[in-house]
This record gives structure tokens, C-alpha cells and sequence, in this order.
């Protein structure tokens, strides 16, 4: 659909709202941004003009916004805060040779990715990276990313999945909560509180039925929506967890959080590199294809 200019916001008129809305004071907002006081009013003027809203009402001797600006002024900063982050990425971007966004799930890019990034920067030092968190698909169109880390099934709107790995779950806990608890593995179900993860509601039932290990209570317990959560509470000592040997290698290095029973499981669903089909071929993209896929193997 093509877009009507005449409906494109200007910056300028958007950045002299936000800065007279904070600060409830056209003088202080003309201050702030090196303008006049009239060149404030007028930004808002032809603002106010051009969306057919009053967005500030006068009382006293300052400013304050109505009720159109109240609901107009979180969208204005959300706007302005894209804008900025789009030219410092921009910036930087044009200092290297080629730039790369990668989309991942949060604990995965900070538990698995980001601890090995050092080996793909030293190969490929010209390439400008971004990671942002992504919990769930989304429209690579409206987001421009160039490659997403995605679990589940390979489907994916516009986009092709190539097969990362697979995903084991172990049962763990702190070694405190263990020695505190010196009831066999399967009694330890039934006495400590069970870690659960929102998004997975039925994973411990799924376990308990591919072990053949039956448990009384499977769904009671505490509940997050974040394996890095599970993760910190199992550490604190306030539960068992199923959680993904990739994301606690560390942990079980040092001797953080113990097994409680030799028992893994793979789930159903697994990790899927995603590429947008519009964007075709990207050296960038190409590369770090390749390198992530060395580091499972």
C-alpha cells in the first residue's frame, strides 16, 4: 500500500511535543532543543493542524497536555526512540563493510550465542553485528532483520528454516537442595517444588510419561516465562528443573546445579535458523550460517 506524505510525521514538530509535554514549559522545551519559544509553538501548531487534535491545554502559567496529547505521547516517543536507534545503527554500519541483525530467543543469545560470538568476530571483523531478543515469530518485513534463531516447528511466513539441533532437557537442582533432601530420586518429585516454564506447561508431564516415572502433582509449582529464570531459581535452591543442557554447560561445569537423575529427554520441537526469502543472498547472513552450524556440530 502506498504511503500518503501527507500523513508522514515530521521529527522536528514530534521531538518539540515530547520536549514541551516533559517539560510542561514551551520556554524550557525551545531551551532544550536550541529554538525559539515561537518556533516551539509553531512546531505544534502545524502538529496539532495536521492531526486535528488540541494536545495541549493551558492552566496557569504552564502547559500541560490534554487528553488527545496524553494518549498521542507514548507513541511519539516510541517513534523517536526507532529514530535514534535507527541512525546510530546506521552509523555504524557504515563504518564496517557489511552489517548483520540477528533475531534470537533471549536465553538462548545469552546463554549459548553470546559467550561464543568472540570466534565469528575474529574471523569476520568487518561485519557490524546486532542481537535483539525475539520470543516469538514475527513479519520480517516490518522487522528487517537478516536471520532469526527459532524453536519449534520450520514454519515461518516468508521465510525459509534451516535445522540447527535438537533440544535435551535433564532434571536439575542446586547440590544444597539435594543434600538437604536425601529421599530417592522419584520421592524428590513429590517433596520439593516443581520449576515450570509458562510458555511449556507440560513438559514435566511429558518426561514423567516418556521415563515412565509417574508424578502425583506435575503441574504444581513456581512458573516463569524465561528458562533464565528457572534457571536462577533452581540456583537459589527453590526447586527441580527440566532445562536445556545448552543453556546451563556452565553451571553444570562448576558444579552449580547437579543432575538429580540421568534421565534426559529431546522434545518434539527444535532450533531453526531463519532467513527472510525477499532479502535472498547476503555474504553476511551466509557466514554466520555457517559458523553457527560448525559450532553444534
Amino acid at each position: 500500500m502506498e504511503m500518503r506524505r501527507s500523513l508522514i510525521p515530521d521529527i522536528i514538530q514530534l521531538q518539540a511535543f515530547e520536549c514541551a509535554a516533559r517539560h510542561e514549559n514551551f520556554s524550557r522545551a525551545a531551551e532544550e532543543l536550541n529554538l525559539t519559544q515561537g518556533a516551539i509553538s509553531r512546531q505544534i501548531a502545524e502538529l496539532e493542524g495536521q492531526t486535528g487534535l488540541k494536545l495541549f491545554e493551558r492552566v496557569r502559567r504552564r502547559v500541560v497536555l490534554s487528553e488527545a496529547g496524553q494518549r498521542l505521547l507514548p507513541e511519539v516517543k516510541q517513534l523517536l526512540s526507532q529514530s535514534e536507534r535507527f541512525m546510530i545503527g546506521a552509523v555504524a554500519a557504515g563504518q564496517m563493510n557489511s552489517s548483520l541483525r540477528i533475531a534470537t530467543l533471549p536465553t538462548f543469545g545469552a546463554k549459548w550465542l553470546v559467550p561464543r560470538l568472540k570466534s565469528f568476530l575474529s574471523a569476520h571483523s568487518d561485519v557490524a553485528i546486532s542481537i535483539e531478543s525475539r520470543s516469538s515469530p514475527f513479519n520480517f518485513s516490518e522487522e528487517n532483520f537478516d536471520i532469526a534463531i527459532h524453536f519449534g516447528q520450520p514454519i515461518w511466513a516468508g521465510a525459509t528454516a534451516t535445522f540447527l539441533c535438537h533440544e535435551t532437557v535433564v532434571p536439575v537442582a542446586s547440590p544444597l537442595l539435594l543434600r538437604r533432601d536425601k529421599t530417592s530420586d522419584i520421592d524428590l518429585l513429590e517433596r520439593v517444588p516443581l520449576l515450570h516454564l509458562t510458555t511449556r506447561p507440560k513438559l514435566w508431564t511429558d518426561w514423567s510419561v516418556h521415563h515412565d516415572r509417574p508424578i502425583e502433582f506435575p503441574y504444581q509449582g513456581l512458573r516463569f516465562d524465561q528458562f533464565s529464570m528457572i534457571t536462577s531459581a533452581a540456583l537459589a535452591g527453590l526447586g527441580v528443573a527440566l532445562l536445556p543442557t545448552y543453556l546451563i554447560e556452565e553451571e553444570l561445569r562448576s558444579g552449580a546445579l547437579a543432575p538429580f537423575a540421568d534421565l534426559p529427554m529431546s522434545t518434539n520441537n527444535a532450533y531453526w535458523l531463519v532467513r527472510p526469502e525477499r532479502k535472498g543472498t547476503q555474504a553476511s547472513t551466509d557466514q554466520f550460517m555457517k559458523w553457527i552450524l560448525a559450532q553444534v556440530a
